[in-house]
């Protein structure tokens, strides 16, 4: 299999001056300064033809400078960037638009500079234009637009032609919940068709959709490159241990149903759990546990219902989602010109050991390709196992 993308000891520094006056004398003179910040340094990795790398660290680790590196609007201090292909990258949406133009206009300069010709301009104008769902609002000014309608113009024309390696930073915000689904939709398509991809995100939810490989940046240096699961769950750890997790410790139970409209759009709207008490901490007192799910959407289409359970300030020991179990929620009323979904879970049997547990709910769109609405950490509690025997949890087992 051909190499898309290669880098090899890929590095960016930056002169560091004491003052206005000794950087004017290195613009003058030529002066070397002696204090150098190194943005990323000895970064290297090689993607196959349809691999997708996933690209996580905290912020200031060298992300979107690597990104920059690879797109090619920064030089390196050091090292190479070898590409097969034409290359696109979803940096800055609607960076380098003009407001006074329209939106058609726009379209039509800005795939100028990305190098299509004028017979691919107006080749793909039609499809951009239906893709971005602008309407007549197509053929007015810029500065008339929302942030929403500028980011659809721009994402339905940076991704209107299969480019051979695509780069994407924190691009699947664009627009509204449907645009984000369309937007998902078309990377994956991609990436299916063989394109390479970079994805770089805080959604760690989309990199495990996406990817297969994950690169973790810690200070511009190479924390850990490998497969999906092994590098996200030592990133998970490491979040963790720096106490990022910000729980929340009051219950936020038999929460009323908003009213639905543009802004809630679908959400969370009641999460009940059986046989728990109702303190600050609440107690788990049956070892049969009983969870109801409900929730608005704005249309008549099933959402996914997603489940996790963590132990209080470290591992996960449980997600479920009915779009991966192949189960629906039942639609129970009509709200708004939305719809009232819910379902249940029963945990017929608590495996868990003694200790301090942490539920977090999601509500993703019918394929689970979006997250429409999280309640995440909504609520911990306290679990005192019968066993009096150590450990997390009592698997099932045979004595022979």
């Amino acid at each position: 299999m051909s190499t898309s993308l290669r880098v090899q000891q890929l590095g960016k520094s930056y002169g560091v001056y004491n003052s206005p006056q000794q950087r004017l004398k290195r613009l003058l003179t030529g002066a070397q300064t002696q204090k150098f910040h190194w943005s990323l340094r000895e970064v290297s990795f090689a993607l196959q033809k349809g691999q997708c790398l996933g690209v996580i660290g905290d912020n200031g680790a060298g992300k979107s400078t690597l990104l920059k590196l690879l797109a090619g609007t920064l030089h390196p201090t050091e090292g190479s960037v070898q590409r097969s292909g034409r290359l696109t990258a979803i940096l800055e949406l609607g960076a380098g638009f003009h407001p006074e133009f329209t939106g058609r206009q726009n379209l039509v300069f800005a795939a100028g500079y990305m190098g299509f010709s004028t017979a691919e301009i107006e080749e793909l104008t039609p499809s951009i234009c239906d893709y971005s769902e602008l309407g007549e609002a197509i053929d007015r000014p810029l500065k008339t637009y929302s942030s929403g309608m500028v980011v659809r113009l721009a994402f339905a024309l940076v991704t209107a032609k299969q480019p051979e390696v695509l780069i994407i930073d924190e691009a699947l915000a664009v627009g509204d919940q449907h645009f984000q689904k369309k937007c998902i939709q078309r990377i994956e398509s991609f990436r299916q068709n063989g394109c390479t991809i970079l994805f770089c995100s805080h959604s760690l939810y989309h990199v495990r959709q996406l990817c297969d490989q994950v690169l973790w940046l810690e200070h511009g240096h190479v924390k850990a490159l490998g497969p999906m699961d092994d590098v996200i769950s030592a990133y998970e750890t490491h979040v963790r241990l720096k106490g990022q997790t910000n729980l929340i410790e009051s219950p936020r139970i038999d929460k009323a149903p908003p009213s639905l409209n543009r802004e809630t759009l679908s959400k969370i709207t009641q999460i009940v759990i059986e046989g728990m008490t109702q303190e600050e901490r609440p107690t788990l007192k049956s070892k049969d546990l009983r969870l109801t799910f409900q929730a608005i959407t704005a249309d008549s289409e099933p959402p996914s219902m997603g489940f996790m359970l963590e132990q209080y300030q470290g591992v996960g020991l449980m997600s479920l989602a009915t779009h991966a179990e192949g189960v629906q929620p039942r639609a129970k009323a009509k709200i708004d010109g939305g719809t009232e979904w819910s379902i249940a879970l029963t945990l017929p049997d608590m495996p868990l050991h003694s200790g301090t547990y942490v539920w977090s709910f999601y509500l993703f769109d019918k394929q689970g390709l979006v997250i429409l609405d999280e309640w995440k950490n909504h609520i911990v509690f306290d679990w005192v196992s019968p066993s009096l025997t150590p450990g997390l949890v009592r698997l099932p087992h045979v004595w022979g």
